[in-house]
C-alpha cells in the first residue's frame, strides 16, 4: 500500500487558493439568487429604460436581488407573480404597464406611480394601492424595486398572468 505524502507548503498553497476564490469571487455571483439568473436572465449589469425618451440606467444583479426582496416584503400580498389581486385586469404585465396613462414601463414613471398611485387611465388617485413616500422607501430603493418589476415583466414566464 502506497502512502500519500503531503507537504505543509503544498497544503498552505491549496488553502490560500481556496480562500482566495471564496473571498474574491464576484459579488454579483455571490449575491445573485436563482430567480434573478434563471427567470430574469440577469448575470451582469442590465440597462433598464429610465424614461419615455429612450434614456436607460444600468442595474447590477445585486440591484435586482434588492428589488426582488423589496417586492416580496412589500408588494407580493397584492401582486403575487405580477398579478393584481384586488383588480385582476390591471396586472404588472408589460402590456398592462405600457397601456397605463402615463405609461408605467420605465423607471421614472413606475416610481412616480409608487409615490402617487393613480387609476389606470391616470384621471384620479388610486386609493386601493398604498402611497409609498420617499421617507418610507428612499429613491434608490424605489428604483431597484421598479427595475425588478420591469425586468420581470419583460422576461419572467407567466409574470402578470394567471399562468404563474
Amino acid at each position: 500500500m502506497r502512502r500519500l505524502r503531503f507537504s505543509v507548503p503544498s497544503l498552505l498553497a491549496t488553502l490560500v487558493v481556496w480562500l482566495g476564490m471564496l473571498l474574491f469571487s464576484s459579488p454579483a455571483q455571490a449575491a445573485t439568487e436563482p430567480y434573478i439568473t434563471q427567470y430574469l436572465r440577469v448575470t451582469e449589469p442590465v440597462a433598464v429604460e429610465l424614461d419615455g425618451q429612450g434614456q436607460t440606467r444600468w442595474f447590477a444583479p445585486d440591484d435586482f436581488v434588492v428589488g426582488k426582496h423589496l417586492f416580496e416584503n412589500n408588494c407580493k400580498n397584492c401582486h403575487l407573480g405580477g398579478t393584481t389581486l384586488p383588480n385582476p385586469p390591471v396586472s404588472l404585465s408589460l402590456a398592462a404597464l405600457q397601456g397605463a396613462v402615463p405609461h408605467r414601463d420605465n423607471i421614472n414613471n413606475l416610481v412616480d406611480y409608487l409615490r402617487q398611485p393613480m387609476t389606470y387611465d391616470g384621471t384620479e388617485e388610486n386609493y386601493v394601492c398604498r402611497q409609498v413616500p420617499e421617507s418610507w422607501l428612499p429613491q434608490a430603493q424605489a428604483e431597484k424595486l421598479a427595475a425588478f418589476v420591469l425586468r420581470a415583466a419583460q422576461k419572467a414566464p407567466g409574470w402578470g398572468t394567471s399562468d404563474f
